[in-house]
């Protein structure tokens, strides 16, 4: 080692804080947007996401990707407990539901500390291995499902308050006790995500040419009809285009608003053209927009290809 050299623990250390940097800055993101399910259940949010990633990449350091899917997975469990809690136990508690949030990953977290010698080796050799046997890692997602189904299915949003707490914390504590059961299969999820985020990055790499080609026409089609809509609006005697209060004349800031709803086709109707020659220049930027996005799918496909071809020609310098 050299002088200078950082002890070996620090790079994982610094990973790790930089994964759960990440974590907690998505998790946050999620806590600010179901803020209106009280204070309770965004606090927990943040607070279990933290711990459980953080937890989770020090036993299994498999680097950003994996930070990224575990994040993406906890995010996504997040929103869905928010989806069934509205729908079907919208009287329960406070202190009901963000004990509810915690009692899976709580004891997803507790059986893997407790057999964190066996899934480190689970998780090491699932690393080296091919994703074939992704599905059968997601079998548990089943068993989970089929609760979130049959609370769905079952009448518990007439309850009482106090019978839906009692609900809620009997059907999390029953996914709590599937994915107890299925923790082994749950670390290969993960191991298997992250591994498949790793592949997503390394292609993504190879697109980052066309993509930047794709967004720096974009850009200029935007600004380029925005200020071709600004100049025609000045020039003419009476406004070109329609707000929601009546006719109005566009700011630079509206012309490129109305711009880039134009090309992306999206349509809010908030401005509208009310002249025949907007129209026709709004009907060329949606044709532009096509033709954009045509060049954007070739020249994707002319990189895989061109990908494609090096790799054969490298393999048969290999072979021979």
């Amino acid at each position: 080692m050299k002088e200078h050299d950082p002890p070996p623990g620090i790079p994982r250390l610094l990973a790790w804080l930089r994964a759960s940097a990440f974590t907690l800055a998505l998790a946050g993101l999620v806590a600010w947007g179901i803020g209106g399910e009280g204070r309770a259940l965004p606090l927990v949010v943040v607070a279990t996401a933290g711990a459980g990633l953080g937890l989770l990449y020090w036993l299994f350091p498999h680097g950003a990707h994996f930070a990224f899917g575990t994040a993406t997975g906890l995010a996504l469990y997040a929103s869905l407990f928010v989806v069934l809690g509205r729908a079907q136990f919208p009287a329960a508690p406070e202190w009901a539901r963000a004990s509810a949030f915690v009692l899976p990953v709580a004891a997803f977290l507790t059986v893997t500390w407790l057999r964190r010698g066996m899934l480190t080796e689970v998780a090491q050799r699932q690393a080296d291995a091919d994703l074939d046997y992704l599905p059968h890692t997601a079998r548990w997602l089943v068993f989970a499902a089929l609760i979130g189904v049959v609370c769905f299915v079952l009448p518990v949003n007439r309850l009482e308050p106090g019978a839906q707490a009692a609900a809620l914390l009997i059907a999390m504590g029953g996914i709590a006790g599937v994915v107890a059961l299925a923790a082994r299969d749950v670390v290969r999820l993960l191991v298997d995500v992250a591994l498949i985020v790793r592949e997503m990055a390394g292609r993504t790499r190879h697109l980052v040419v066309p993509a930047t080609a794709f967004l720096l026409m974009y850009a200029m089609l935007v600004v380029a009809f925005a200020s071709a809509y600004r100049i025609a609006d000045e020039l003419s005697v009476q406004p070109l285009f329609q707000g929601g209060d009546g006719p109005i004349r566009l700011t630079f800031s509206d012309a490129l608003h109305f711009s880039v709803a134009t090309l992306s086709t999206v349509g809010y109707g908030d401005i509208r053209p009310q002249d025949d020659g907007a129209r026709v220049l709004a009907s060329l930027q949606v044709v532009a927009g096509q033709l954009l996005l045509l060049f954007g799918l070739a020249e994707i496909m002319r990189t895989r290809r061109t990908r494609a071809i090096r790799g054969e020609l490298d393999g048969e310098e290999r072979d021979g």
